[in-house]
């Protein structure tokens, strides 16, 4: 038995006005953006702030409560069939603008699960075929400390930034630091604190001790 002869008439009928309810909340919001192409899903109480700088290839879809802010200096910008989970948050500066940062691309067939941030105040480049799973967190920003003698806050920053790989793999509430580069065909299970490069073909499981093991070959 399939998944959609499980599912009944009336639930059926449910995700299609759901879904239509969605393309038309897109409609509206496609006016602001930069440019959208093809089915654009905008869920319930998704913010867009500063749209003029997104832009989103075909059938991109905001999830419910999402936070995308697009003041930055190069862009969000969204590949083909990307879905941004509900409640995630991406920032690439400060609400008030005292910071302007780099920004986004996400690649195509790629996704944020539901309760994710990603700040992308340096630059992150997701591949393509991305899954990262729910509470995952990138942050391409990292205060400077080296100096003892001046508060932390006045010391700045430094902005490296992030980039994942095609086709990767990325567990539940991993976290992802500044200046880190994750090579393709990369699993990261869930928990784990990424704070150096990962190379191709690997498989990140321990989250406390980085362990990496070679995948084999399919």
């Amino acid at each position: 038995m399939d998944f959609d002869s499980r599912i009944s008439r009336k639930d059926k009928l449910v995700i299609l006005l759901r879904t239509g309810i969605k393309a038309l909340r897109g409609l509206w919001k496609r006016i602001f953006i930069k440019e959208a192409h093809g089915l654009f899903l905008v869920g319930a109480h998704v913010t867009l702030s500063h749209a003029h700088n997104i832009h989103c290839g075909r059938n991109v879809k905001f999830e419910d409560y999402a936070e995308v802010h697009g003041l930055c200096s190069h862009g969000l910008n969204f590949g083909d069939n990307v879905t941004i989970g509900r409640d995630v948050m991406i920032r690439p500066s400060s609400y008030y603008g005292g910071d302007c940062g780099y920004g986004l691309t996400i690649g195509n067939n790629s996704s944020i699960g539901p309760h994710g941030y990603v700040g992308c105040s340096g630059p992150i480049v997701i591949g393509n075929n991305v899954m990262i799973g729910p509470k995952c967190s990138l942050f391409a920003e990292n205060h400077v400390f080296s100096d003892d003698s001046a508060t932390i806050k006045s010391q700045g920053v430094v902005q490296k930034g992030i980039k994942i790989g095609d086709d990767c793999w990325i567990g539940s509430n991993v976290i992802i630091l500044d200046g880190v580069t994750i090579g393709n065909h990369v699993v990261i299970g869930a928990g784990t604190l990424v704070t150096h490069d990962i190379p191709s073909k690997s498989l990140v499981i321990n989250p406390k001790k980085l362990a990496i093991k070679e995948l084999q070959n399919s």
